[in-house]
């Protein structure tokens, strides 16, 4: 099913798959996870130069869409990392990018050097033990002298082990505000964490007496809240499209194992249980599909409406995606949950997809926070 997606969208699909497999096979993905996971920084530059890093950015300052729809064709890209359980910073690195651009010709530099693929950055937004929380970080920057100092633990920061930049979000003397602060930058401390997805590392960073230039804030007060609500957005659909694909590879490989193994002298794919177990899963993913695309097409028209479908999006495929995996699972029988088979691997993708950028249930207070301004 296209969900009406162009030609160009097609034959973008299309390509980015066929890169996929032959850059990042299964085997690929194996081996990444035996040498201590994560991505290579050459990959990441080959994917860059297909346009992984430009669509959020306006073609002034060196971005570009295939189709005139940023999100969508995203979302395209999202979908086919997810199949193919691929590495990479594709989602904070969005996150990011989304607001850097916010800011117009601020960021040129770094921006330009972020769409090359030789500068990773990573959006550190959450804070150890604590939930999704975007405008109420404990994180602070406070004023000193002419500059700021940053001072805080953000936990969970995807590819922050490999990342050059940070993008910070924390409370400033006027509210929410985003630093930019590079890794490197005396008083941080990087520490890898250990992630369920083979390939997706994450790592908390601690800021102690950071010193910030005042060139280095990305919006502040309402303005920061805005950004952070859309980079919240892009990296809620991002996830959401990510687990829809991985669903897809599950469920496409499962009902090929039910053609293929035979039992009593019939296809597994014969038995009418096995069948109705399929046809549900079918009906479910094509709806995840569905909601997924009606979200990133959402971006270009009424923003008021992109949050309430992301919001459906990430919480409704948050929740039936692992049921899928699992269930596909226990349709291979005993092979399914062996090592050797690859289908435990897209239950870690979703599994971690559905823990990062808002878990169903936090999506859904979301969404009756809306809809109760809405009736306000």
């Amino acid at each position: 099913m296209d969900h009406a997606r162009t030609a160009d969208q097609r034959l973008f699909q299309t390509t980015n798959r066929e890169f996929l497999e032959r850059t990042v096979p299964m085997a690929g993905v194996r081996a990444l996870n035996d040498d201590g996971g994560g991505f290579d920084r050459k990959w990441w530059v080959r994917a860059a130069e297909l346009g992984w890093t430009a669509m959020l950015v306006p073609e002034n300052l060196g971005g570009g869409t295939v189709s005139g729809s940023p999100m969508a064709d995203l979302a395209i890209i999202a979908g086919e990392c997810g199949r193919a359980v691929a590495p990479g910073p594709l989602t904070t690195t969005s996150a990011v990018l989304a607001g850097l651009a916010s800011e117009g010709e601020r960021f040129t530099d770094t921006i330009a050097a972020i769409l090359g693929g030789e500068t990773v950055a990573a959006w550190a937004l959450y804070e150890r033990g604590a939930a999704l929380n975007l405008t109420g970080a404990q994180t602070t920057l406070s004023r000193d002298g002419s500059g700021y100092r940053l001072n805080g633990t953000k936990d969970r920061v995807e590819s922050g082990d490999q990342a050059d930049i940070f993008l910070v979000t924390a409370t400033g003397p006027e509210g929410p505000v985003q630093v930019l602060v590079p890794a490197n930058a005396p008083g941080v401390t990087v520490t890898a964490k250990q992630c369920f997805d083979f390939v997706r590392h994450t790592a908390e960073v601690v800021f102690s007496d950071v010193s910030i230039e005042s060139d280095a804030i990305v919006g502040q007060s309402s303005v920061a809240a805005t950004t952070i609500e859309t980079q919240f957005q892009v990296a809620a659909m991002l996830a959401a499209a990510e687990m829809a694909g991985a669903t897809e590879r599950a469920v496409e490989s499962t009902v090929q194992w039910l053609f293929d193994r035979y039992t009593f002298g019939r296809q597994l794919a014969s038995y009418q249980a096995l069948k109705h177990r399929m046809a549900n899963n079918k009906t479910w993913l094509e709806a995840c599909h569905a909601i997924s695309w009606a979200a990133a097409v959402s971006f270009d028209h009424d923003p008021t409406a992109t949050a309430e479908l992301v919001g459906a999006a990430k919480s409704y495929i948050g929740a039936k995606a692992p049921e899928i995996v699992q269930d596909c699972i226990q349709l291979h029988g005993g092979i399914g949950v062996t090592w050797e088979h690859d289908m435990h691997l897209y239950l870690r993708r979703v599994i971690v997809d559905r823990a990062l950028y808002g878990t169903p249930e936090e999506h859904r207070r979301r969404i009756t926070d809306l809809l109760d301004r809405g009736a306000a």
